[in-house]
């Protein structure tokens, strides 16, 4: 919910914000190719690739049986991972093509859960969370269909409901992903030395929990760890779970963040010169080639600005908070930037999307936009020495 005087005041900031967008970049009419089996571009994937090779699987056994709920949702959820890993969202659009056989609410538990992945990548998180639920409805156990239901209820900070799932999913799942669940919420709520000290007793009692596991585990400590200030376990914790070898946006992008905080941009440069198809990775990648004055940071920053033109024109606000970030620490242009970080946290409530609307209202210097973001900290007792400078500067 926004916090605005009226609705002249609203418009008057959306305004501000579309032009910051457009001012930008000048952008061509998007190129519409005349035949459908054109080739537009091709993924970063080599022939002899293992990706490349299961994707193939994957999609022989699709073709072989297109009524096969089971082969259609493997390959969503391949391609789901693909693109979390990634950030690459053309993945989500072959994802959906593979469960375009099933559109109702009575499809099979495996698609109703592909599909509820795919509508919370796009942010339709009450799509999703209606997916999940019927998905649970057909299979109770379904612990990864609980935990996704969690996580978006997190999402909005709807934290009694995220405990709620948490504590449903304590019989279904390993006991660090239980634990984990319970600690994220307890960790945002103002317990973030107990939520840590809880969750790494449990990867220490699990050694035999998946690496996927381990590796949100060993991330959300690294979070916890450098919100208390303990810049070193919070640097052992990035490395541990980079040490799994798992390509991971979110990962990557709290690790860079972290390394910007601490003022080591050439870290960041070495860490993300290979990931540049994100868009959340590619900002980070061009904030500090611009801390370091590098000529790249103006290529990357062109490159910023016309994906999220090119994403407004084909009406996508994905990535609302990036494009504050984007606006504000590249652009200089904190009235727009704060335009596109209240509307993020209209879907989004989450540390970091407080994070990005603080900044940006110190920075217009309007603490009436703030307003919300100044309300959640009181109510969620969130423990964050950056954010609450940030709360005190707006207050006075």
């Amino acid at each position: 919910m926004l916090f605005f005087n009226d609705m002249w005041a609203l418009g008057r900031v959306a305004a501000a914000f579309f032009a910051g967008i457009l001012a930008c970049t000048a952008v061509a009419a998007p190129y519409r190719p005349k035949d459908d089996a054109a080739v537009l571009e091709r993924l970063p994937v080599r022939p002899a690739d293992p990706i490349a090779v299961e994707l193939r699987r994957l999609r022989a056994s699709l073709a072989a049986a297109p009524g096969d709920p089971a082969a259609a949702a493997a390959l969503a959820q391949r391609y789901f991972e693909l693109a979390s890993a990634e950030g690459d969202p053309r993945y989500i659009g072959y994802a959906e093509a593979a469960l375009r056989n099933w559109q109702g609410k009575d499809a099979p538990v495996e698609v109703l859960f592909s599909r509820g992945l795919l509508r919370q990548y796009r942010h339709d998180f009450e799509g999703a969370l209606a997916d999940f639920e019927q998905a649970l409805q057909g299979d109770p156990s379904h612990g990864s269909a609980r935990a996704w239901r969690a996580a978006i209820f997190m999402v909005q900070a709807d934290y009694a409901s995220a405990a709620r799932e948490c504590a449903a999913l304590a019989d279904r799942a390993s006991g660090l992903a239980a634990t984990g669940c319970s600690a994220f919420v307890e960790a945002t709520n103002g317990n973030t030395a107990s939520a840590y000290h809880r969750l790494a007793e449990s990867l220490r009692k699990n050694p035999d929990a998946s690496d996927r596991v381990r590796l949100w585990t060993l991330t959300r400590l690294a979070e916890m760890a450098s919100r208390q200030g303990q810049a070193a376990a919070a640097e052992r914790h990035f490395r541990d779970a980079l040490a799994l070898r798992i390509t991971d946006n979110f990962l990557l992008a709290a690790y860079a963040d972290f390394l910007l905080d601490q003022g080591r941009a050439a870290e960041v440069v070495d860490l993300l010169k290979e990931h540049q198809r994100s868009d959340s990775l590619l900002l980070r990648l061009a904030i500090a080639e611009r801390s370091l004055k590098l000529p790249a940071a103006r290529q990357h920053e062109q490159a910023l600005a016309d994906r999220f033109a090119a994403a407004a024109l084909r009406g996508e606000r994905l990535h609302l908070a990036e494009e504050a970030r984007f606006l504000l620490d590249l652009k200089q242009q904190p009235t727009a930037a704060l335009a596109a970080a209240v509307e993020n946290w209209k879907a989004q409530r989450e540390p970091r999307d407080a994070k990005i609307l603080l900044e940006a209202a110190v920075a217009a210097s309007d603490p009436q936009a703030a307003a919300p973001v100044l309300r959640w900290l009181e109510e969620t007792r969130f423990e964050s020495d950056h954010l609450r400078r940030l709360a005190g500067q707006l207050k006075k």
